[in-house]
């Protein structure tokens, strides 16, 4: 597996799963698949970025997604995040809209969520990487497994935490989150195909931190600053 970035306490938790036969076989297909020059998003470096940024102790919330961007310079491994200068994706401008209407917040001029993974906000996909303009292309060669692993986890050893669950697929995926320990936040996705049909009106973000409120915990500060992008192509807070 690429350049594998995981914040230590993460390794120290799930490390064992990269020698396993179904993480074997993936990072085969991989590079496989860049082999026979087919274009993967993220970069192999950003597979784990949301990992990278929400260290294991310190998630408070777990926003799941299902597979990456697929478009070119979209995806940097953070769930409905996409890069600065990238126009924000139709999903998440319905997101700034909810955020808008639930908290007051009104919606920054990009999609780049960091901000939101170094407050506790774990962003993390179902699937990890992508194939160019092939969405779900990469679902069922194994990043299934890891990531319910993940999941396991925070529902195991973690108390408190708020999973919000967009859509049905993300909501499978959830099945086995422990609602008595967790609070576990349901809805449609924020797509515009299923918005209007509860997305809208459903007050994750008030509810989230309502929630680690009342067990003890900070919020979230769900604002985000306007970003600008440096000529090296890092992002900086503006």
């Amino acid at each position: 597996m690429p350049d594998i970035r995981l914040a230590d306490s993460w390794k120290n938790r799930i490390g064992d799963e990269f020698s396993k036969g179904y993480m074997q076989r993936l990072r085969a297909f991989l590079v496989n698949e860049k082999q026979a020059g087919k274009v993967i998003y993220p970069q192999g470096c950003e597979y784990f970025r949301a990992m990278e940024l929400t260290p294991f102790e310190s998630v408070k919330v777990v926003i799941l997604g299902q597979d990456p961007y697929h478009g070119p310079g979209q995806a940097h491994g953070l769930s409905f995040s996409v890069r600065p200068g990238v126009q924000p994706p139709p999903s998440l401008i319905n997101i700034y809209k909810e955020l808008e209407s639930d908290l007051g917040i009104p919606p920054v001029r990009h999609g780049f969520l960091e901000q939101w993974a170094r407050e506790g906000v774990l962003m993390l996909n179902a699937v990890l990487s992508v194939q160019h303009k092939q969405a779900a292309s990469h679902q069922g060669q194994g990043w299934e497994e890891f990531t319910d692993r993940i999941i396991r986890e925070l529902n195991e050893s973690r108390d408190n935490l708020v999973f919000i669950l967009w859509g049905s697929y993300a909501q499978r995926k959830g099945n086995f989150i422990d609602a008595s320990r967790h609070c576990v936040i349901k809805s449609p996705h924020p797509s515009p195909l299923s918005s209007y049909r509860g997305f809208f009106g459903s007050r994750p973000f008030s509810r989230a931190n309502e929630y680690l409120v009342q067990h003890d915990q900070t919020p979230v500060n769900w604002q985000l600053s306007e970003v600008a992008v440096e000529e090296s192509g890092q992002p900086v807070l503006a």
